[in-house]
Parts: C-alpha cells; sequence; structure tokens
C-alpha cells in the first residue's frame, strides 16, 4: 500500500488529470468486433478457444456489412474466401491479438471459473466478458500511448502545454472513433506500439547499449506485427546511425562504419525474430511467408498527397483540422531539438508518401485518415511545440486563453463530426458534402446530441443494429465501395 501510495504521490498533477479523465470515459468504450475488426479479433479468439486458426466461426458470427461479399444467401462462406491452404482469406495483422491476449485470458479464465461455480457465460470468445476485456484493453492501450507522449512532449515545453496537446490529440483526431467507438481495430494499439518505439528511441539515442539495441528492434518487431505501415517509424535509427558518421559532438563520438553496420544488423535481426509471429500466420494462412493476403494495388510514382491531406473523402487535414497545428508543431521542434524535429517531419512526409501511394488511402469506411492515427505521440509533441510557440510570441494571459480557446474549438468541432460520421448524418464511406456537414455541426447536432448519447450509454444494443443496419443500406444502395 505505501509503494502505491509513494507511486502516485509522485504523479504530477497534470498526470492525475489525465488518469482520472481516463477513467471518467471507459463507459463510452464500445464492446463489439465489427468490419475489420473482425479479422483482427478472429486470431484472438480462435488461438484462445480453438487453439488453431480457424476463422470459420467468426466469419459467420460477424456484423452484416462484413458478411455480406463474404457469406452467401444460405449462409455459407463462399468458396472464394478461402485460400490454396484451405483457410479463410484473414489478411489482417496478428499484433492487435498480441496485445488483447493479457486481458481476454484473464476473461477466459474468469468465464470458466464462473461457469465451474454454476454459471452460464459462454466460454467461447464472443461473450460479454471477452468483448468487454477487448474493448478496455484498447482503451487502455490508446491511453497509454496519449500518456507516454504527454511524457514526451513535457521534455521540451511547459508541462500545461504538453498537457492541453495531449487533450487535444485525444479529442480533435481520429483516435477516439478507434480508442471507443470502433476498439476492435488495430488503430488504438497502433498509436501504443508507436509510441513506446519513439519514447525508447528517444531516451536511449545518445548512447545505446547493445541490449538497448536489442530491446528497440523487439519494440520494432512487434510495432510491425500491429500495423505493416510501421515500417515508417524505422526511419528513425536508421537517420541517427546516419548521422553519427558525421556527428561532431561532445558527448556523442563518431562511430566506425563496421560498428554502427553491426549494431544496424543487430536490431534487424531482433525485429525480424519479433516479426515471426505475422510470417508464421501468413505461412499458415497462405502457404507463404511472404504472401500478406493484399490484393490492392500500390502506386509509387504517384503518391495522392494533396487527397490525403485535404479531400472530402476522409483527407487528413480536412476531416481533422487540429493536425495542421500538429504538423507545423514539429518544424517549431527545431527551436528545442533540431534532430527530433528532422527525424518526426521525415516520418510524417514517408507516412504520407506511404497513404498517397495506396490504391486506398481514403481508409473506405474511416473517420478521417485513419492510418496516421500511429503517429499519435508525434503529432502530441508537434502541438505541444505549437501551444508553446504561440505562448511565446503572445506572452499574456490572455494570449494563453486563446491558445486553449482555439484548442477546445477543434474539439468541439471534432467531436460533432465523430457524431456524424457515427450517426450516418455524413456518409461513413466516399466523400463528404461539407456545407451539409457545416450546417449539421450548427443546427442538428446540438439538438439530436443528448439523446444519442443516451441511447448510447443506456440503450447501446439497439443503437448499434440501428447504426450497422444503415451501414448495410448505404453499401446496398452503392455497391461500389465494397465493404471494410
Amino acid at each position: 500500500m505505501t509503494r502505491q501510495a509513494n507511486a502516485l504521490s509522485r504523479l504530477t498533477k497534470y498526470e492525475t488529470v489525465l488518469i482520472i479523465f481516463f477513467m471518467l470515459t471507459l463507459p463510452f468504450s464500445n464492446p463489439w468486433v465489427r468490419g475489420d475488426g473482425v479479422g483482427y479479433y478472429a486470431f484472438a479468439r480462435s488461438l484462445l478457444i480453438q487453439h488453431r486458426l480457424d476463422f470459420t466461426r467468426d466469419w459467420l458470427n460477424s456484423n452484416p456489412s462484413f458478411r455480406m461479399e463474404r457469406i452467401d444467401a444460405a449462409g455459407t462462406i463462399r468458396p472464394e474466401q478461402y485460400t490454396a491452404t484451405g483457410h479463410l482469406d484473414n489478411h489482417f495483422s496478428v499484433g492487435p491479438a498480441i496485445l488483447w491476449a493479457p486481458f481476454l485470458v484473464v476473461a477466459h479464465l474468469g468465464v470458466l471459473a464462473f461457469d465451474r461455480l454454476g454459471g452460464h457465460v459462454p466460454a467461447n470468445g464472443y461473450s460479454k466478458p471477452y468483448v468487454i476485456a477487448m474493448a478496455l484493453g484498447t482503451a487502455f492501450y490508446g491511453f497509454l500511448a496519449l500518456f507516454i507522449a504527454f511524457r514526451l512532449a513535457r521534455e521540451y515545453v511547459p508541462e500545461r502545454w504538453a498537457f492541453v496537446a495531449s487533450l487535444g490529440i485525444w479529442l480533435g483526431s481520429s483516435l477516439p472513433v478507434y480508442m471507443y467507438f470502433n476498439p476492435s481495430w488495430s488503430h488504438a494499439q497502433s498509436a501504443f506500439v508507436v509510441a513506446v518505439f519513439v519514447w525508447y528511441w528517444h531516451h536511449t539515442r545518445k548512447s545505446r547499449t547493445w541490449a538497448q539495441w536489442s530491446i528497440l528492434g523487439a519494440m520494432g518487431g512487434l510495432m510491425m506485427d500491429v500495423y505493416y505501415l510501421n515500417v515508417v517509424l524505422f526511419l528513425l535509427p536508421l537517420l541517427e546511425i546516419l548521422a553519427r558518421r558525421r556527428r561532431k559532438h561532445p558527448d556523442s563520438e563518431i562511430e566506425p562504419l563496421g560498428k554502427l553496420a553491426l549494431k544496424a544488423t543487430v536490431f534487424f535481426g531482433v525485429v525480424l525474430a519479433t516479426f515471426l509471429p505475422t510470417l508464421i500466420a501468413k505461412k499458415i494462412i497462405y502457404g507463404s511467408y511472404f504472401n500478406f493476403g493484399y490484393t490492392e494495388r500500390w502506386y509509387w510514382d504517384s503518391p495522392a498527397f494533396f487527397k490525403v491531406c485535404f479531400s472530402s473523402n476522409h483527407g487528413l487535414f480536412s476531416w481533422t483540422p487540429i493536425l495542421i497545428l500538429a504538423v507545423a508543431g514539429l518544424f517549431l521542434l527545431r527551436r528545442y531539438d533540431r534532430e527530433m524535429a528532422l527525424y518526426s517531419i521525415m516520418v510524417f512526409v514517408g507516412y504520407l508518401y506511404l497513404v498517397g501511394c495506396y490504391q486506398n488511402w481514403h481508409g473506405m469506411s474511416s473517420f478521417g485518415n485513419r492510418f496516421f492515427i500511429s503517429l499519435t505521440a508525434l503529432f502530441v509533441v508537434g502541438l505541444a511545440a505549437f501551444l508553446d510557440a504561440l505562448a511565446r510570441a503572445w506572452r499574456s494571459r490572455s494570449g494563453r486563453a486563446f491558445a486553449i480557446g482555439a484548442m477546445a474549438l477543434l474539439v468541439l468541432w471534432n467531436m460533432g463530426l465523430i457524431f456524424q460520421w457515427g450517426t450516418h448524418l455524413i456518409p461513413a464511406r466516399g466523400p463528404i458534402p461539407w456545407r451539409e456537414a457545416a450546417y449539421n455541426q450548427v443546427a442538428v447536432v446540438p439538438l439530436k446530441a443528448e439523446s444519442v448519447v443516451e441511447s448510447y450509454l443506456m440503450r447501446r444494443h439497439n443503437l448499434m443494429n440501428r447504426i450497422e443496419q444503415e451501414d448495410v443500406n448505404q453499401l446496398k444502395s452503392n455497391p461500389s465501395e465494397g465493404t471494410e
């Protein structure tokens, strides 16, 4: 008890508020498995319950919009859904299942114990204890991503701006949708593993031992297990290695090329070892370690940079404008740490390039551009730097009030847009009419918000069924949009 009290006493007031706020948001965690989440969750459920990669029950028990192109009218799985090895075509990553494992194992043991005592809860991976454990696990990882980012940001700026930036990204980006509303998807977990990787890289970059290179590699492998696009984050250690060859700095000597090459080999060797769960799963499902199951095209010579950023079809900045300030802040970070600023900008540009080359750069059914949720930690740091620069330029209480007020307005805009997207006031897929969305923000959302939020908290099952049916109707009216 004394240790716990000491640990709590070491928390700053801002950290305490973040933790309390997180606890208060937990009722918004939505325990359902839907869309892409069916594929992610199937890895965890099949291994925990059936001890093999058999996704049949997951496909048959999935939500209607996921089943539409996978299950025929007779209720059987279509033949084309099976791979050459006889497994169902599950191209989703295994990393989320790895991260959910502690929560689901506890839930499973609890269900088994309860049933032995005379209870009647199905130990099948679908009953409430399992999906609640999954949803709470996702919310926990999303919060850890923010908490780690907050601690990283306060190394550069006053703690209050790190705090405001953390709340801003928490509520003003796409993160809350995939942290609470769609917890079976991979994005909140991806934000967590990237935050851990960035934090550890940052804290060991001046002098990293061989063991620390191995730990960083393990973090990198898990980061890849969760989300493949996170390969871009390997730019951080690579750029660091290149910089060490030419750096003349009192606290870091120029290392021999051979030693640096050996360290890079150790790093990527551990990355590969930690990435083995993914490679083994793909070998079982597709018959090849390097067949990941994706059939979409990549346009390497014509990335859709402008569309990714500003399109009404889930553009990064047009849907979540707070990220404009966060990316601008990465440039302003030069004031505190030139290398951190440069490397972070290059990671963002690399991520932007990869997403822009992808056939489905818009994310299909996506709130904003969900792919960039992985960079949550960098966005928090960038936004904190922007807020601090604004406060320095406008040294007065009114300046601080303006910065906080601007964050509040951006958060309110985002919450309203999330409400519209979730209730299908605007299309879940494809471009949205901005004039209609702006009108809804002022004239419709305030009138409907209270009743819908009450339904979400008190009668969630009926609300989710209605939202799912509206999604099915949209897909039937526009079959070219496809499922997630």
